[in-house]
């Protein structure tokens, strides 16, 4: 039986209400010394507000939290650094113009009011200390964050936690943008930190690495806990059951038929060459839903911008026979082409706008008369959009960064609805949502493309790609590497043209 003292950080009896909203329900949940312990659900099942909590940014409507079996107020991040909890969230809280070593000491000027100046021999020498704890000795304290890849960002924000003597480290999300290998080393890295005493609690959506680096895992669904299970004879198919409660159909993957002929390619692109691609030619047939896999360095991350006219670039580009102009967005829209990027919360959604306004953003000339806003027209779309979509929200008004990861790609994906695409390009679709969330896309997307859009999937996930599309190319080295369809749509077969000539 665990014993109090076992434990350092408990959450007891916590509800957490917002207008209109109760968020989290009586949650109580144990986090013990030295462990990794996954907390997992589908968006909105409350993981955020939790974590929140932890950080200090928001206060529990009822209940407490305790730290070493002590009831402790967290009113701020401060509050909660100097208790040890270091959240380091999937947006990462870094200056990208400042040093990699003066970010690390960020915390500690920030901390310390009386602290104006720092020797930068000092800061040098503090930083390559908890760089070199992380295995990250050979990185330059000097670099320039700017310069860094995400990964090295990641390990950054975890070295200055590190420094910070942090006894809960909260790691929001930490996979999402990594390579395999750059996984391992952070995996190598909570490993590191677990066998020093450090609990990390590891906030997740993709299964097979919580169950890989998991000891506990703690299932939330509608604002509640569910569950807390050991990490023994667990498989991805029993969290989801407790992530949805239900068995999800749509985890098993399958290849879709392929669409049938059309005398008119909704798109078409010859010897398109741009920053990481070269001479890269297709055709997508209207109805189709075209995935476009390969490594992170294979170029595939850099074609939707290409396509879309947001980077330079030569060769044709054409929607419905038409070409378009190179590096003209707003060509592109007009022409019958929209574009979601990966990074929904930095470069896709404005978050502090309202929904209904996320929703015509990218088509305001239909919704103005004589540049005054026709806001019943706009009303009207959003809700047809959010109706749709099945988007939870609890009004038009609300802001878009209050939504769940999942509930945010529905209204981002309801904006390129609006303009009536011919031909949609999304880029990491479900990067950071949950696996309900992911079937709910998929569904949308292939309704979408039945009703004659040509689709055009970029995505890491390769389960992703097989689940839903009719044909896949593979990227390498900047250009088409494989074309694959029917039988030939498998794990297999894509990651070797994606990793051989």
């Amino acid at each position: 039986m665990i014993q109090e003292q076992d434990n350092i950080v408990e959450v007891v009896g916590v509800s957490k209400q917002f207008p209109g909203v109760l968020a989290l329900k009586d949650v109580s949940l144990e986090f013990r010394r030295g462990e990794v312990h996954a907390v997992i659900g589908e968006n909105g099942a409350g993981k955020s507000t939790l974590m929140h909590i932890l950080a200090g940014d928001l206060q529990p409507s009822q209940g407490e939290l305790r730290i070493d079996g002590k009831p402790v107020r967290l009113r701020s991040a401060l509050d909660s650094r100097a208790a040890g909890i270091v959240v380091v969230y999937q947006e990462l809280a870094l200056c990208p113009t400042m040093s990699v070593a003066e970010n690390i000491m960020m915390s500690t000027l920030a901390a310390d009011s009386a602290v104006s100046l720092v020797p930068r021999a000092r800061m040098r020498k503090e930083a390559r200390a908890a760089l070199a704890r992380l295995g990250m000795g050979g990185l330059d304290p000097d670099t320039k964050v700017s310069r860094l890849s995400i990964a090295e960002k990641q390990l950054v924000e975890i070295a200055g936690a590190v420094r910070q003597n942090a006894r809960v480290l909260v790691l929001d999300e930490p996979n999402s943008a990594l390579s395999v290998r750059e996984s391992e080393r952070l995996f190598d890295v909570v490993r590191q930190l677990r066998s020093e005493g450090v609990t990390v609690i590891y906030v997740s959506h993709h299964l097979k690495e919580v169950l890989a680096i998991a000891d506990r895992v703690s299932v939330m669904r509608d604002g509640r806990k569910i569950e807390t299970l050991d990490n023994q004879d667990l498989s991805e198919a029993r969290l989801i059951r407790g992530m949805v409660g239900r068995d999800l159909g749509t985890a098993r993957p399958y290849a879709l038929d392929a669409p049938p002929p059309t005398e008119t390619l909704a798109l078409s692109v010859r010897h398109l060459s741009a920053a990481g691609l070269e001479d890269i030619s297709f055709d997508v047939q209207a109805g189709e839903i075209l995935g476009i896999g390969g490594l992170p360095d294979s170029g595939k991350d850099g074609l939707g911008e290409a396509l879309f006219g947001l980077v330079e670039r030569s060769g044709e580009v054409l929607v419905e026979g038409k070409p378009l102009s190179a590096h003209n967005p707003m060509a592109a829209i007009r022409s019958g082409m929209s574009f979601v990027p990966a990074d929904r919360r930095g470069a896709s959604g404005l978050l502090a706008m309202s929904v209904s306004d996320n929703v015509v953003s990218a088509s305001l000339p239909r919704f103005s008369m004589a540049g005054v806003l026709r806001r019943g027209a706009i009303r009207r779309e959003a809700r047809a959009q959010v109706a749709r979509l099945d988007a939870r929200i609890s009004h038009l008004s609300q802001k878009l960064g209050t939504l769940s990861g999942g509930n945010q790609q529905k209204i981002i994906l309801g904006r390129s609805l609006v303009t009536n695409p011919r031909v949609l390009i999304l880029h990491e679709p479900t990067r950071g949502i949950d696996v309900g969330a992911k079937a709910e896309i998929y569904s949308i997307l292939r309704g979408i493309a039945a009703e004659g859009v040509a689709v055009v999937m970029i995505s890491s996930e390769i389960p992703e790609l097989i689940m839903n599309t009719s044909r896949v190319l593979v990227m390498r080295g900047g250009r088409i590497s494989g074309d694959l369809s029917g039988t030939g749509i498998n794990e297999e077969t894509i990651l070797a043209r994606a990793m051989t000539s």
